[in-house]
C-alpha cells in the first residue's frame, strides 16, 4: 500500500529553483554534507527534478524553467525565504559553507533566543540560517531576553 507521506519525508520539504542544479548539488555536498539521492535530467541536460538529503531532511531542486514560471533567486533579484538548518556545530558548518562559496550575511552570534546562529547566502541566491541550539528558553525568558536585546540596539 502506498503511503500518503513517503518514508523519510517530513510535513514540509523545500524545493529550490537554482541557476545550475548540477553545480548546486556539488555545492550543497561541500557546504552542508548533503547526499545526492537522484537527479532527473531533461533531454537537453537541464535538471528537471533532483533530490538531496541534508542530515535528516530531503531538499528537492531543479534548474530554472522560465517558461514554466520557475525562476531562481538570482533571476528574481533576491529571495524572501530562509532555510533554517540546525546542526551540532554551527561554527564548523558556517565555515564549511563559506569555504564552499557561501557569503556570510549575518555573522555567528549567541542569539537571545538560545541558539548559536548566523546566516549565509549560497551562490544560487538562497539564504540559509545555520544554528546550534544552546539554551532552552521559557516563553517568559524569551520575551525578557528579546526586550533586552532590542533595548540594547536602540542605545547604539
Amino acid at each position: 500500500m502506498t503511503k500518503p507521506i513517503p518514508d523519510g519525508f517530513h510535513s514540509v520539504t523545500p524545493s529550490l529553483v537554482v541557476s545550475n542544479a548540477a553545480e548546486a548539488i556539488d555545492f550543497y555536498k561541500k557546504a552542508f554534507g548533503a547526499n545526492e539521492i537522484y537527479k532527473f535530467p531533461t533531454p537537453d541536460g537541464k535538471i528537471l527534478h533532483a533530490m538531496i538529503k541534508i542530515r535528516d531532511s530531503f531538499v528537492m531542486m531543479s534548474d530554472e524553467f522560465p517558461n514554466l514560471g520557475m525562476n531562481s533567486p538570482t533571476t528574481l533579484g533576491g529571495t524572501a525565504v530562509t532555510l533554517h538548518l540546525y546542526v551540532e556545530d554551527s561554527d564548523k558548518i558556517l565555515k564549511q559553507a563559506v569555504d564552499a562559496g557561501a557569503v556570510i550575511t549575518m555573522p555567528l552570534m549567541d542569539a537571545f533566543w538560545g541558539d548559536r546562529f548566523g546566516t549565509v547566502m549560497d551562490p544560487y541566491g538562497h539564504s540559509w540560517a545555520i544554528a546550534t541550539h544552546k539554551i532552552d528558553m521559557t516563553p517568559e525568558g524569551l520575551r525578557k531576553a528579546g526586550e533586552e536585546y532590542f533595548a540594547s540596539l536602540s542605545k547604539k
